[in-house]
C-alpha cells in the first residue's frame, strides 16, 4: 500500500481533505512510493489558525521554556539523525553522508536557537535625562510562514523554524512536495521534545497552498528559499500583502582558479563542489573561470577525478553521487549537456546517456563538463541545478572578476590562490553575498547569515545568524521617567517634553 503523507496541524497528524494528492518518487528506482496530501486554501486557513491561538500564550512564554524544549529537540534530532537522512535519501535521492551533512548544517542553526537568550538581549541607555531611561527591546512578530525547496527537506526548514519559535513565534511550514517527509519527521520530534500544539505545523501542497500563505491576513512574515522566478513572485506578492519578506533565489556560483592556485586543491575543489549532491545545491560551484595558462591543466585534472565519480543509489554506501530529483529535471539538465557544442562550447565530459545496471528507470545523469564556454551559452546563463561545471577562460584577475559581477546572480563565490592580497581584492570586489578563499562552498556557519546579493537574494534580511534573529522580531523602544518619591507633583505641562 503507497504511503500517505498528511498535515501537521495543532501538534497532531491532520489527513488531507481536498481530494487532492501529489506522487512522491524514490528517484533512483523511479518508483512512485508515497503520496502526499496537497492542502486546499481552508486547510492553510487552519494551520494559521491554530498557530495564531498558539502564539497567544507561546509568545508570552519565557526564554527559559522556550531554550529548554530546544534542547529536548536538538537531543532528539541528533539521536534520529540516521533516521532522518535515509528519509532524504529516499525522496530526494542524495547519498546518505550527505544527507547526514544536511541534518548536521541544520543542527547548527538549533543549537544557536538554544542560545536564543544572548540574541535576545536588549539595550538599556539610564539618566538620558533626569530620570529618564531608555530601552530598546524585540518582540515577536506573530505567526510566520516558511516555504522551502526539494534539495535540503531538513536543513532549509531548520534554518528558519528553530530561530522563529525561539524568538517567541508560531510556524507555519510548506516544504517541497517532492520530498515532504522529512518535515513531518521534525514535526514529530518537536512534539515530543514538548512543544505545545500549535506553535509548529506543517501543510502539504503546490501553489494554491503558497498563495494562501502569501495573501494570509494573520502571516506576519515569509521566508522563501528557491528559484529567482518564484523567490520574486514570493517578494512581490507577500510585500503587497503587507509581510515581512526573505526570498533567497538562484545563483550560479563562480570559483576564480590563479595562476598561482594549488590546482591539485582546486581541482578537488570544484569536483566536490559542482558534483556533490548532483548539482542540486545553491552553492554549487558551476563555473570554474580559469585565468592566464592554467586552464588545460586545471580542466585536465577536474576530468580525471571526475570520471572516477562512483553514481549509484543513495543508500548504498558504495555510491558518491545519487541520481536527480525527478525525470522531468533530468532531462532538462541533460538539454543543456546536448546544446552546449552548438553553442561553441567544447564538451570534455558528456553524462546525459548514463544508467545503473538494476536501476535503469531511475533518474539517472552522469557527470558532464564543459570547457571553453562562452557567456552566451544557455548552460553559462542559467542555473542548470544538476552535475554539470563550465569552465571559463580569462587573461587576467581583472577581467575574471568582471566576468564574475556581470551574472545577475551574486549567491556564493570562490578564489584559490596563494597570493594574499589577490585575494583580499577579491573579496572586496566581488559582487556575492558570500565569498570563499581556498574554501568552494563559504556556506556560513549558523551563527554568521546565509544569503546573497542580487537576483539571489530578495528582500532586507540574509537567513538565519544575527540577520534571522532581527527578522522574526522586531524592535520596540521604551522611554521611562519614573517621579521621585520625594517630589509632588508639578502639574500639567503642555510644552514639548524637555531632555534636561
Amino acid at each position: 500500500m503507497t504511503k500517505i503523507v498528511n498535515h501537521w496541524i495543532g501538534g497532531k497528524p491532520v489527513e488531507g481533505a481536498s481530494g487532492n494528492h501529489g506522487p512522491v518518487t524514490n528517484p533512483a528506482t523511479g518508483e512512485v512510493t508515497t503520496r502526499v496530501a496537497f492542502a486546499s486554501a481552508e486547510e492553510v486557513d487552519a494551520a494559521v489558525a491554530a498557530a495564531r491561538e498558539a502564539f497567544t500564550t507561546w509568545g508570552q512564554s519565557s526564554l527559559a521554556q522556550r531554550t529548554s524544549i530546544l534542547f529536548r529537540f536538538r537531543a532528539l534530532l541528533d539521536e534520529h539523525r540516521d533516521e532522518i537522512a535515509a528519509l532524504i535519501t529516499a525522496e530526494h535521492g542524495k547519498v546518505h553522508s550527505d544527507a547526514l551533512g544536511e541534518v548536521a548544517r541544520g543542527l547548527e542553526v538549533v543549537d544557536l536557537a538554544c542560545g536564543i537568550a544572548v540574541q535576545l538581549k536588549g539595550e538599556l541607555s539610564t539618566q538620558v535625562a533626569t530620570r529618564v531611561d531608555v530601552a530598546s527591546i524585540r518582540q515577536p512578530l506573530g505567526v510566520v510562514a516558511g516555504i522551502t525547496p526539494f534539495n535540503f527537506p531538513a536543513m532549509v526548514p531548520m534554518w528558519m523554524f528553530p530561530l522563529a519559535i525561539a524568538c517567541g513565534n508560531t510556524f507555519v511550514l510548506k516544504p517541497s512536495e517532492k520530498d515532504p517527509s522529512a518535515a513531518n519527521r521534525l514535526a514529530e520530534l518537536l512534539a515530543e521534545a514538548g512543544l505545545p500544539d500549535g506553535v509548529f505545523n506543517v501543510v502539504h501542497g503546490d501553489k494554491t497552498a503558497v498563495d494562501r500563505l502569501l495573501e494570509h491576513p494573520d502571516v506576519k512574515a515569509v521566508s522563501f528559499v528557491g528559484s529567482t522566478p518564484i523567490a520574486r513572485h514570493i517578494h512581490t506578492t507577500a510585500s503587497a500583502h503587507g509581510k515581512r519578506v526573505q526570498a533567497l533565489g538562484g545563483a550560479k556560483n563562480h570559483m576564480l582558479v590563479l595562476p598561482d592556485a594549488d590546482l591539485d586543491a582546486a581541482a578537488d575543489a570544484a569536483v566536490s563542489a559542482a558534483y556533490g549532491s548532483a548539482g542540486e545545491r545553491c552553492m554549487a560551484i558551476s563555473a570554474v573561470v580559469a585565468v592566464g595558462a592554467v586552464g588545460d591543466a586545471l580542466v585536465e585534472k577536474i576530468r580525471e577525478r571526475a570520471e572516477k565519480i562512483v553514481i549509484g543509489p543513495g543508500d548504498d554506501p558504495a555510491s558518491e553521487m545519487g541520481p536527480l530529483i525527478t525525470k522531468a529535471h533530468r532531462d532538462k539538465v541533460a538539454s543543456y549537456v546536448s546544446g552546449a557544442a552548438a553553442e561553441g562550447a567544447e564538451v570534455v565530459l558528456d553524462g546525459t546517456g548514463h544508467t545503473v545496471p538494476g536501476h535503469e528507470d531511475g533518474h539517472w545523469i552522469g557527470i558532464s563538463l564543459l570547457d571553453r564556454v562562452p557567456t552566451t551559452a544557455k548552460a553559462y546563463q542559467d542555473e542548470i541545478f544538476g552535475p554539470v561545471l563550465c569552465v571559463l577562460r580569462v587573461e587576467t584577475y581583472e577581467e575574471g572578476v568582471a566576468l564574475v559581477n556581470a551574472s545577475p546572480f551574486g549567491n556564493g563565490t570562490a578564489i584559490f590562490t596563494r597570493d594574499g592580497g589577490a585575494a583580499r581584492r577579491y573579496q572586496l570586489e566581488v559582487e556575492a553575498g558570500m565569498v570563499g578563499v581556498n574554501v568552494p562552498i563559504p556556506v556560513p556557519v549558523g551563527y554568521h547569515s546565509f544569503g546573497g546579493w542580487k537576483d539571489s537574494l530578495f528582500g532586507d534580511h540574509h537567513i538565519y545568524g544575527n540577520d534571522g534573529t532581527h527578522f522574526y522580531t522586531r524592535g520596540k523602544v521604551v522611554t521611562t521617567r519614573w517621579p521621585d518619591p520625594s517630589e509632588a507633583p508639578t502639574g500639567v505641562d503642555l510644552g514639548f517634553p524637555r531632555n534636561h
